[in-house]
C-alpha cells in the first residue's frame, strides 16, 4: 500500500493557522472556504491577461487587442503540460499530508520545485525559438502577426517564475492553504495593472510592455510563494539545499500528473484548432472572440476552484482511507460548481455588452464578443460539472482514465465538428464553431461518470478505505 500507515513519521496532532484538516467535520463549509480564496486567486491570475488586453485595446487599438488575445490559445497549449505535473504534486502532497507521511511529504515539495524550474527552463526556450512559426501555424492574421510574436517572447521568458509559483500554490492547496497565495497574488496583481498602464500609455511600449508588466508580477509572486515555502515547519518546509528529484517521488508525480497534464494539452489543441477556425473570419471577430473569451475567463476561474478543491479533498480523504466522505465531497463540489456556473455564466451574458466596451470601443467587436458569450456562457455549468469530476477521478489515482475520455469527447470530437458540421456551407459561420463546447462538455460528462463508479471500488481496495 503506497500511502500507509504504518512506519510513517507522525505529524503534529495540531493544525497549523494556514492548514486545514479535510478528513472531519463538515464537508460543504470546509469546501467552501478552501474554495472562495482560490477562487479570487484564480481570478487574480486571470486579471493578469485580462489587464494586458484591456490595456492594449484601449490605448494601442483593435490589432494589439487580437495579438494578445489570439494568443491565449497558444499559451495554454504549450504550459498545460508542465501545469498538469503541479497537479500531480498537489495529489500526492495531500496524500502523503492525510497518511502523515512527514518524509514523503517533504521529498514531494522538493522534487515538485525542482520540477516546476526544468519545466519552466524548457517553456522558455521553446517559446523564444518557436513563437512566430507557431503563430503563422494557427493561421495567425497578417496584420497582427508581428505584435503577437513580440507579446510570445515576452511572456516565455517569464515561464521560469510561472511555473514556480503554480507549483508552489500546488503543494500549498494541498495541506489546505489557499489564502496567502491569495494575498501574494493580490500584490502582484495590482503592481501588474500600475505597470501595464506605465509602460503602455507612458512608455509607448504597446504590447511589449504589457508581456514585460506580467512577467514582472509573476516573478514577484513566484518569490513570495517561494518565501512562504522556506519560512514553513515540517514536511511542507522548502530548502534549497534539499533540493532534488526522487526517483520514486517523481514517479507517482508523472504517474498522476503527466495524463493531466496531457488532457490539459489536448483541451488546448482543440483550443487552437477552435482559434484556427475563428481567425479565417478576420481580425474583428477575432478580436471580439478574444474580449468574450477573457470575460469567460472569469467564469471558468470561479467554477475551477471546486475542480481543485474536489482533487485535493478526494486525495486527503483517499489518502487517509475515508471512502464515504469522498461521495459526500462530490456531491457537494458539484451543487456548487452548478450553482456558480448558472450563476455568473448568465450574469456573463446579461452584462455583456458593458463589460465588452471595456475591452474596445469598437461596436463591432463587442457585437462579434456577445455571440461567443451567448453560446458559451449560458450553458458553462455543464464545464465545471466536467471538471469536477475529473477532478473525483484524480483525486483517488485515475489520471489515464479521464485523458483517454477527455482525448475522444473534447478534442476528437471537436475536430470531427469542425471537420464536417462546419465545412457545410449553411454552417459554415462562427455560432457553429462555439456550439462544439456544448455538444462535447454534454458527452464528456456523461463518460466520466459512468468511469467513476466503473474504478471507484477497485480504488478504495487498494487503500483499504474504512466503511
Amino acid at each position: 500500500m503506497l500511502f500507509g500507515r504504518n512506519g510513517v513519521i507522525q505529524m503534529s496532532a495540531q493544525v497549523k493557522k494556514y492548514e486545514m484538516d479535510m478528513c472531519s467535520g463538515g464537508v460543504l463549509k470546509k469546501l467552501l472556504l478552501f474554495a472562495l480564496p482560490l477562487m479570487l486567486s484564480s481570478i487574480l491570475q486571470l486579471l493578469f491577461n485580462a489587464a494586458d488586453v484591456v490595456v492594449v485595446g484601449k490605448f494601442a487599438g483593435d490589432n494589439s487587442l487580437a495579438a494578445v488575445g489570439s494568443n491565449t490559445a497558444l499559451i495554454n497549449l504549450l504550459t498545460n503540460l508542465f501545469l498538469g505535473l503541479s497537479v500531480g504534486a498537489n495529489v500526492a502532497a495531500a496524500r502523503f499530508f492525510g497518511a502523515k507521511s512527514e518524509d514523503d511529504l517533504s521529498r514531494t515539495v522538493h522534487t515538485s520545485m525542482a520540477l516546476s524550474m526544468v519545466s519552466g527552463l524548457i517553456l522558455m526556450v521553446l517559446g523564444l525559438i518557436g513563437a512566430r512559426f507557431m503563430l503563422v501555424w494557427m493561421q495567425t492574421p497578417a496584420e497582427v502577426l508581428d505584435l503577437a510574436a513580440v507579446y510570445l517572447r515576452i511572456y516565455f521568458a517569464g515561464m521560469i517564475p510561472n511555473m514556480v509559483y503554480n507549483f508552489g500554490s500546488a503543494l500549498l492547496r494541498a495541506i489546505g492553504d489557499t489564502k496567502r497565495p491569495l494575498y501574494y497574488l493580490l500584490g502582484a496583481g495590482v503592481i501588474n495593472v500600475v505597470l501595464n498602464l506605465f509602460f503602455v500609455i507612458v512608455l509607448k511600449m504597446d504590447v511589449a510592455g504589457v508581456a514585460l508588466a506580467t512577467v514582472i508580477s509573476q516573478t514577484i509572486s513566484a518569490v513570495l510563494v517561494l518565501r512562504c515555502l522556506m519560512k514553513e515547519s515540517g514536511g511542507i518546509r522548502f530548502s534549497f539545499r534539499r533540493l532534488s528529484l526522487d526517483k520514486r517521488i517523481l514517479g507517482i508525480i508523472l504517474k498522476i500528473g503527466l495524463p493531466a497534464g496531457i488532457q490539459g494539452v489536448i483541451f488546448s489543441l482543440s483550443n487552437v484548432v477552435i482559434q484556427s477556425s475563428i481567425n479565417i473570419f478576420g481580425s474583428v471577430v477575432v478580436a471580439g472572440n478574444s474580449a468574450a473569451g477573457n470575460i469567460e475567463g472569469f467564469v471558468y476561474m470561479a467554477m475551477n476552484a471546486f475542480h481543485q478543491a474536489t482533487i485535493s479533498f478526494v486525495s486527503q480523504n483517499y489518502g487517509a482511507g475515508l471512502h464515504k466522505r469522498i461521495s459526500r465531497i462530490i456531491l457537494s463540489a458539484l451543487g456548487c460548481v452548478i450553482v456558480v456556473g448558472l450563476l455568473l455564466g448568465n450574469l456573463a451574458v446579461f452584462f455583456g455588452e458593458p463589460l465588452l466596451y471595456i475591452y474596445s470601443n469598437n461596436p463591432e467587436v463587442v457585437a462579434a464578443g456577445m455571440v461567443r458569450l451567448m453560446m458559451i456562457c449560458c450553458p458553462y455549468a455543464l464545464c465545471g460539472i466536467m471538471d469536477v469530476m475529473v477532478g473525483a477521478l484524480r483525486g483517488i489515482g485515475y489520471s489515464i482514465i479521464p485523458t483517454i475520455v477527455s482525448l475522444v469527447g473534447v478534442c476528437g470530437l471537436r475536430l470531427l465538428w469542425l471537420a464536417t458540421v462546419f465545412q457545410i456551407p449553411e454552417y459554415h459561420v462562427i455560432e457553429t464553431v462555439y456550439i462544439s463546447y456544448t455538444v462535447t462538455w454534454s458527452i464528456t460528462i456523461i463518460a466520466n461518470v459512468i468511469c467513476f463508479f466503473c474504478v471507484r471500488k477497485r480504488a478504495y481496495r487498494k487503500v483499504g478505505c474504512a466503511v
